[in-house]
């Protein structure tokens, strides 16, 4: 790669900037409310979202110099099309952009910290920002659920399998609830169970199946990967990029897994897929990839290999199958 000039340097930090800016207006409603509103003045905006005036007008000021607003012939504030695009109930939403942004730059931070010591906190680190963790499974529904939707349901057997038997699916690490309502939607016969160790992703998935019409087959409780039980053997267990978080007790941990199954279950992990040759980071797909497995790092994580994934699976007595998704896999292990 060739020297990048100080004005290519100074645009990448100004588009930080922006995404820094949509944050704030994401976490506090301000997208929302001018929406509801049409248009506003500063006063009439924190009025509605219940904000400092102080502060939206600063805001205002800057969400416009980066385009997320606009201001009509009245002199009044209004959405732009990218500002609209972060309302988190916008069809489309873009507000993961932004909140992943702001997570990036903290964990960053906490590695420049730790590598000195050499310390790795854990992931008591994604609880640090309290504005940031409300909005991590809306983040992670946001980046992922079309593709789960478009390309990894259609293309995987077993979620048909199970439907059609009518069985349970069960996902450790639910977050808010996301995989299994969307799996709800094309599988019509199939139940679910979520279980997650934070009380407000848990609200949020509640809430959320009850939204959309879902409370009479998905249900979520407090529980996770460690310490769980089920009402019943299980015909489809998940785990959503959960299992580099606990690949030193793979053995222990499947043998649970394959204990809860029924016998024509399946345990179904899907993860990034560490590249074989370090040098295809370059690749833009895969340059997110790299930095988040730095961030891992400081969480005592690290990404995996899909052969990897697929030996621990064989080791427990499970048959896998790797389906390969670009720069994540899908890796089904079979009783």
């Amino acid at each position: 790669m060739t020297l990048r000039s100080m004005d290519e340097l100074r645009q990448q930090a100004q588009g930080a900037q922006s995404l820094n800016i949509a944050f704030i207006g994401v976490v506090n409603g301000l997208f929302s409310a001018l929406h509801q509103l049409q248009q506003a003045d500063t006063h009439g905006l924190a009025q509605q979202a219940g904000m400092d005036a102080g502060y939206v007008r600063r805001w205002c000021d800057a969400a416009y110099a980066y385009g997320w607003l606009e201001l009509n012939t009245e002199d009044q504030w209004q959405l732009s099309e990218d500002g609209d695009s972060m309302r988190p109930e916008a069809p489309g939403s873009r507000m993961a952009t932004a909140v992943g942004s702001v997570l990036a730059a903290h964990m960053a931070e906490r590695a420049a910290g730790l590598m000195r010591t050499g310390e790795r906190p854990g992931e008591k680190v994604l609880t640090e920002r309290e504005t940031i963790l409300p909005w991590f499974g809306l983040m992670l529904e946001n980046n992922f659920r079309k593709t789960f939707e478009e390309k990894i349901c259609p293309q995987v057997p077993i979620f048909a399998e199970v439907d059609a038997r009518g069985g349970l699916a069960v996902d450790l690490g639910c977050g808010n609830g996301w995989y299994l309502r969307a799996l709800a939607k094309r599988c019509h016969n199939l139940r679910g169970l979520g279980l997650d160790g934070f009380d407000e992703n848990i609200r949020q998935a509640q809430e959320k199946a009850l939204q959309e019409g879902l409370v009479e087959r998905l249900q979520f409780a407090a529980g996770d990967i460690h310490a769980f039980t089920l009402p019943e053997p299980a015909d489809l267990i998940a785990m959503n990029r959960a299992l580099h978080h606990v690949w030193e007790k793979r053995g222990t941990i499947f043998e649970k897994l394959r204990a809860a199954l029924q016998p024509k279950g399946a345990i179904v992990i899907w993860e990034p897929a560490w590249p074989e040759d370090h040098r295809s980071l370059r690749e833009p797909a895969l340059r997110g990839m790299a930095y988040q497995n730095l961030t891992e790092h400081v969480q005592g994580n690290h990404f995996l290999h899909p052969e990897e994934i697929a030996q621990a699976l064989q080791e427990a007595g499970l048959q896998p199958e790797i389906f390969p998704f670009g720069s994540d896999v899908v890796v089904v292990g079979r009783r």
